[in-house]
């Protein structure tokens, strides 16, 4: 069997959850700013950032994950590459 069209396929795969993850985060973060709120009359506004902010966290170890898992996969392809390369030389 050739494992070069489900490696790349993994690969592809890997790519489109991270931009997938990248995309949701950067829409829900599209709103947050970073202030401060030293009024006590802004407690809507500083509640409203809190929740974006604590949005944006919960994601965060999803999208390390799945940029952990690109490069991984990237890494996968090249040593298959190389070692194709060099058992072709041989």
């Amino acid at each position: 069997m050739n494992w070069v069209p489900v490696i790349w396929s993994v690969w592809g795969a890997t790519v489109v959850l991270m931009a997938v993850v990248s995309l949701y985060a950067s829409r829900l973060g599209k709103n947050e700013e970073d202030q401060l709120f030293l009024a006590d009359s802004s407690t809507h506004e500083r509640t409203e950032q809190a929740v974006i902010a604590g949005r944006l966290e919960k994601i965060q170890p999803l999208k390390r994950t799945s940029l952990w898992l690109v490069a991984a996969m990237t890494l996968v392809v090249a040593v298959y590459y190389v070692t194709d390369m060099i058992h072709q030389l041989r």
